[in-house]
């Protein structure tokens, strides 16, 4: 398999006897296993799922390319033990996952090699397989979209929306949502992150919705802006800069650009049109098995687009005090551009 061709290179390229994988998204993306506790060791010619009585026959029965080893005592002595035992001496760890307690206690026994982002680098390219899971969990938020516009009216909080849309992806096969759901009516639109609150929607507000469903693991993170009863001049306006924004990155984004290049194009829009202070992240990120991953698409971001990396677009325009407006799509990167993998209307709906 690809994945595990890469670890071997990285085995080779850093003289490593094994690599150590104890983060949870990690773990899953190279053995499909998705108990809650475990280690991987993976050295040039074994790999090894360990962990403890509660997921033996799970971890059998997932990580079909690994063999299961059962802690005898607490993960990471039985972890130690067990690399002594296989005269493991130089391993590889990830440097952002593991904490500096584990990091003393295994450096004692064993040369360590922090590899701070290796193997999310392996998973920036989304296989056959993971892009099924990913559209279904995107085709669930187009469609809990398309039922919220018809819930949605003046009166209601925004944590009344938030609850019924995340109780619908959930009936729609969603094991939840992806991550805190963003309701922001009328002046709280402004908040480029804000989560919803007790504020009633009233009419003539402007409501984003940011949000996305976890499918047997993978996420998908969509964000749409509508309008309650009518939107002012000013509103329209600037979801209409927003929107040719984002169309325009649609359409020009392509493998080969940098991170920074593809953020450039919808700032140059928005700029363009006097809103450039107003937009103050960066127009998208990866996504995959965590919601945010590799790669970014900002400024000082210099990765290069590869076919197959997932990728959100979201450019946004906040105003303090009157609102603002955010308009995000899921794609994937392939050889002629973007594929669109969110399909929920983008013209201005007033419920």
């Amino acid at each position: 398999m690809i994945k595990f061709d890469k670890v071997q290179q990285l085995l080779e390229r850093e003289h490593l006897d094994a690599l150590l994988v104890m983060s949870s998204h990690n773990r899953r993306y190279l053995s499909d296993f998705t108990g809650s506790s475990g280690a991987l060791i993976i050295t040039k010619d074994s790999r090894f799922l360990m962990s403890d009585f509660r997921y033996k026959a799970q971890g059998a029965e997932q990580a079909e390319d690994f063999q299961f080893v059962l802690q005898e005592k607490g993960l990471l002595d039985s972890i130690i033990s067990f690399m002594q035992s296989k005269n493991i001496k130089r391993i590889g760890f990830e440097g952002e996952h593991v904490n500096y307690n584990t990091y003393s206690k295994i450096k004692e026994d064993f040369e360590t090699v922090p590899l701070t982002g290796e193997v999310e680098k392996i998973r920036l390219i989304k296989t056959d397989e993971e892009i099924k899971l990913i559209q279904k969990a995107c085709e669930i938020a187009d469609q809990a979209y398309e039922y919220i516009l018809t819930y949605v009216k003046a009166g209601m909080t925004e944590m009344e929306v938030k609850n019924e849309l995340e109780a619908y992806m959930t009936k729609l096969g969603a094991s939840g949502p992806s991550f805190d759901t963003i309701v922001a009516s009328g002046h709280r639109g402004a908040l480029p992150h804000g989560v919803a609150s007790d504020k009633v929607i009233e009419s003539g507000d402007m409501v984003t919705l940011d949000f996305g469903a976890y499918y047997k693991g993978y996420a998908s993170d969509i964000t749409r802006t509508f309008g309650v009863g009518s939107v002012s001049e000013e509103m329209e306006n600037i979801y209409n800069v927003v929107l040719e924004a984002q169309l325009k990155s649609l359409e020009e984004i392509k493998s080969g650009m940098t991170g920074e290049e593809a953020d450039t194009i919808a700032r140059d829009v928005i700029s363009g049109h006097g809103f450039g202070e107003n937009f103050g992240h960066s127009l998208g990120h990866g996504f995959g098995l965590e919601v945010h991953e590799l790669p970014g698409l900002a400024q000082k971001s210099t990765m290069t687009l590869e076919p197959g990396m997932c990728v959100t677009i979201e450019p946004g325009i906040y105003v303090d005090g009157l609102g603002g407006v955010r308009i995000e799509d899921d794609t994937i990167v392939t050889e002629t551009g973007l594929k669109k993998l969110t399909h929920s209307s983008k013209k201005l709906f007033i419920v």
